[in-house]
């Protein structure tokens, strides 16, 4: 599936850039292939625009902002919020031509982050409980680029049995590669899916997990939201410490993505620390990019292609996959995909 020719994924949020970054002036991104411009409005709410002037066609990324409002950074011309032109200093008299603006996207602050909808979307906001809750403190963690897709991603992060190869550095047991299976809670945009799994606890990771087990376990209540965010819910019982992650995994264009990944978690700084918990979470989150990076980006929805193989723990990709190809059949699509490399078939 390439991300950029379904058109139906331009009808979800997605998690741009960390609404900090737009303290020092506007931002450019590329959104399933489009270009944006995102920076703050006066009352400090994001904005996002099509990143092209209407005067002649320079990116308003290479501008500023002035009073709450974008300048073209080559003759001046200013958008508000909502993509409408308020001011050609080269008029005087105020003039402006009818028509001139620039598209504006539905633009909204969530989780600190800023969030983008190319069309009008299909569902809010996924919602994350933890927020604002005062049991939990939040941590941004990562803001990269992977060279992936998405949806290869939200697969990896459900697969239980790459636990013992990829991550054997840290937490990966490899003489058990046998994956602890799911039970599944599906509903109409994504599903939960709950299990336990066994990990090795190394002393480096003792503050992180809380206990000092050579063994211990994590209870997983993960959840897919559609098309492509995810939590990661571990709880530790030994200690009842809870390391919740949250990804999303927005499409830049059908070969890469940005990463954004936020923890919460349930005790104090003095527990642990925040240095502590991304030094810890790094290495595994650079395991991930670095296998993810080495796959076919185009990853097949429709299995009927027999572009891979499966197997029995590879469920989760496999619920996904399905969801998402019905969501494009009931939008009129269909799946769009690269010239086949199918994985030929030995004969017997």
């Amino acid at each position: 599936m390439l991300t950029t020719k379904q058109k139906v994924l331009r009808k979800f949020w997605y998690a741009i850039m960390p609404v900090a970054h737009l303290q020092d002036g506007p931002k450019p991104f590329r959104l399933m292939g489009e270009d944006i411009v995102l920076f703050l409005k006066e009352d400090g709410t994001p904005a996002a625009l099509k990143d092209r002037c209407c005067h002649r066609t320079a990116k308003l990324s290479k501008g500023f902002v002035e009073r709450g409002n974008i300048v073209c950074g080559y003759h001046g011309w200013t958008y508000n919020g909502e993509g409408a032109c308020v001011r050609i200093p080269q008029n005087p008299d105020g003039n402006i031509p009818r028509g001139a603006c620039v598209p504006a996207y539905r633009c909204e602050e969530k989780y600190g982050y800023a969030w983008v909808a190319l069309e009008e979307p299909l569902q809010p906001i996924p919602h994350f409980p933890e927020e604002g809750d005062p049991a939990y403190r939040r941590i941004h963690q990562f803001y990269q680029k992977w060279n992936t897709s998405p949806f290869r991603m939200m697969e990896n992060s459900f697969d239980n049995s790459h636990f013992s190869f990829v991550h054997k550095a840290n937490f990966g047991m490899m003489d058990k590669p046998l994956p602890s299976k799911y039970e599944f809670r599906p509903n109409d945009w994504g599903f939960e899916a709950e299990t336990h799994v066994p990990i090795r606890n190394p002393e480096q990771s003792h503050r992180i997990t809380g206990t000092t087990e050579p063994v211990t376990e994590r209870h997983l209540i993960n959840r897919w939201f559609m098309p492509f965010s995810r939590r990661f819910g571990c709880v530790y019982p030994a200690s009842g410490r809870h390391h919740i992650i949250y990804n999303c995994a927005t499409p830049i264009d059908d070969d890469t993505m940005m990463l954004a990944q936020w923890l919460y978690r349930n005790d104090s700084e003095e527990d642990c620390s925040t240095q502590e918990l991304i030094a810890w979470d790094r290495p595994i989150t650079d395991e991930d990019r670095e296998i993810l990076e080495a796959t076919d980006a185009d990853a097949c929805m429709d299995t009927r292609r027999r572009q891979e193989f499966h197997m029995e723990s590879d469920k989760p990709g496999l619920l996904m996959r399905k969801m998402l190809l019905e969501l494009l059949q009931r939008e009129g699509e269909d799946e769009v995909f690269r010239v086949s490399t199918q994985i030929p078939v030995r004969q017997s």
